[in-house]
């Protein structure tokens, strides 16, 4: 495994793994997962597509390590990721690992490929899948450039890593378009971007100090420590309105349901809960990379638990 502290040659094959930071991509399949098993659910396991599902979670990979890629080469030109201050995992351009040239070809390249691979879904999804695209690059962009300096990162991982990939995963999949535009599915794609946005909170936490400093406003800077714990806790409890939602379908309510979905979700709520707690000793300084780390493995068990529930209920 590449590690931060090895000797990274410049552009290397090395440093553009560790650019892409593949430890994100967690983030990215996760509301992948959830449209494709409200695919299946809705389908009833016939007239599933594969191909649409594969290109679905390629694309959304794709995305992830553009918006790492486009984050890395602007904040660095912004002087954000000063090596002396910086608290997060170290960053390629800052480091001197890729140049700010090569970098620029590189989220280039990124972003064509993930076009590329995501064009095909046009046969799936119809004309409308072009609109899609170009919105989740044109906002990867935004992303960096503008909104996270605005205190609203927060509302596009909502829109862009909840409601975006699991109904228009489910769209593409589903021959019959309409069923994919339902309560049930948008509602599952905004508790699973309120359930990514923990990743967002605990990294804007950790940065919250330098982030005021260089003027980014994130919603943690202007909601300050105390209750910045409080919602990175809350927000990933919502993933019990998965249970609720689940239970409000028809024929759901009973006892044996509700102890199933209990404790499907009993493992990611049970860490979240610690994670959120250890996030409160922590406080401030690099341990917080740790806190990351765990929450993009909750994000997962998230992912999972949800698909099972889905597809078992």
């Amino acid at each position: 495994m590449i590690s931060e502290n090895d000797n990274i040659k410049t552009n290397s094959l090395s440093a553009w793994i560790l650019a892409a930071r593949p430890k994100t991509l967690t983030g990215a399949m996760v509301p992948v997962m959830i449209g494709t098993a409200w695919a299946w659910k809705l389908s009833g396991g016939e007239n599933f597509r594969v191909l649409p599902a594969i290109l679905c979670f390629l694309f959304a990979f794709l995305m992830q390590i553009d918006s790492n890629f486009i984050n890395d080469y602007f904040d660095c030109l912004k002087g954000n990721d000063d090596r002396a201050t910086r608290l997060g995992p170290k960053r390629a351009c800052s480091e001197g690992w890729i140049t700010l040239p090569a970098m620029r070809i590189g989220l280039v390249v990124t972003s064509l490929l993930a076009c590329l691979v995501g064009f095909p879904l046009i046969i799936f999804g119809g004309l409308e899948m072009i609109l899609v695209g170009l919105a989740c690059v044109l906002f990867a962009f935004l992303y960096t450039t503008c909104f996270s300096y605005l205190g609203l990162g927060d509302v596009l991982v909502l829109v862009f890593f909840g409601i975006v990939p699991v109904v228009f995963t489910t769209y593409v999949i589903l021959p019959n378009h309409s069923q994919a535009i339902c309560f049930d599915v948008i509602m599952s794609g905004v508790i699973c971007g309120l359930v990514i946005d923990t990743l967002l909170v605990v990294n804007n936490y950790r940065d919250r100090d330098n982030d005021k400093r260089d003027g980014k406003m994130t919603l943690i800077v202007r909601i300050g420590e105390e209750k910045a714990e409080k919602l990175y806790l809350a927000l990933g409890l919502m993933a019990f309105i998965q249970l609720s939602f689940l239970l409000s379908l028809e024929d759901r309510h009973n006892l044996l349901t509700f102890i199933l979905l209990v404790i499907i979700f009993a493992p990611y709520n049970i860490l979240h809960y610690k994670t959120a707690m250890q996030m409160r000793r922590i406080k401030k300084g690099k341990d917080l990379n740790l806190i990351l780390a765990q929450t993009a493995r909750n994000m997962l068990i998230y992912g999972i638990a949800t698909t099972i529930a889905i597809i078992a209920s």
